[in-house]
């Protein structure tokens, strides 16, 4: 009888336990934005320099960047830069997505393009864009697209880049390479 009353009282003590421990949470998928979900990230960041990136698991220049680009983030946020993400990775991609991003673990925000319209939507975000990836444009704080980068960039590139956008020197000539 004890020993009944002993192995009752552990396994109440291992189910309250269970009961009480914090459960992990699993990393929420991007928001999936289109072409208006892109204009309010714009809006929602106006009066900061702004970085977006158009990245996609699928795109090997893209994965080559992203790192640096979080370091980048790390680096330039306490000067006032703001960088985003956002994935063009399908559906068919999500698994892979969520593990690039577990990997990387951004310290910026992530959005997932809704797939469909394609070209209405690279076309709002940079005309001329044809689907080269990965993109990065950038915005002054007054909302001016002031330049773009098309296809993969170094660092020194990037920083240049950012401490003009920072300084207010952003201008298309000087950022388009």
């Amino acid at each position: 009888m004890k020993i009944q009353t002993a192995i009752a009282a552990v396994m109440l003590l291992a189910a309250g336990t269970v009961l009480a421990a914090p459960e992990a949470k699993a990393p929420r998928d991007p928001e999936m934005i289109d072409i208006q979900g892109f204009q309010k990230i714009l809006e929602q960041n106006r009066g900061k320099a702004l970085l977006v990136n158009f990245w996609a698991t699928w795109c090997e220049p893209c994965r080559d960047e992203y790192p640096m680009l979080n370091e980048l983030a790390k680096q330039y946020a306490a000067k006032g830069l703001q960088v985003v993400g956002v994935s063009m990775d399908d559906d068919g991609d999500l698994i892979l997505m969520r593990r690039f991003l577990a990997r990387y673990k951004p310290v910026f925000p992530n959005y997932r393009k809704i797939p469909g319209a394609e070209a209405e939507f690279r076309q709002s975000v940079l005309a001329g864009w044809t689907g080269t990836m990965p993109v990065s444009v950038f915005y002054a704080k007054d909302g001016r697209q002031v330049g773009h980068f098309i296809g993969e960039k170094g660092r020194e590139q990037y920083e240049e880049a950012i401490r003009g956008l920072l300084a207010g020197r952003g201008s298309a000539a000087s950022l388009e390479k």
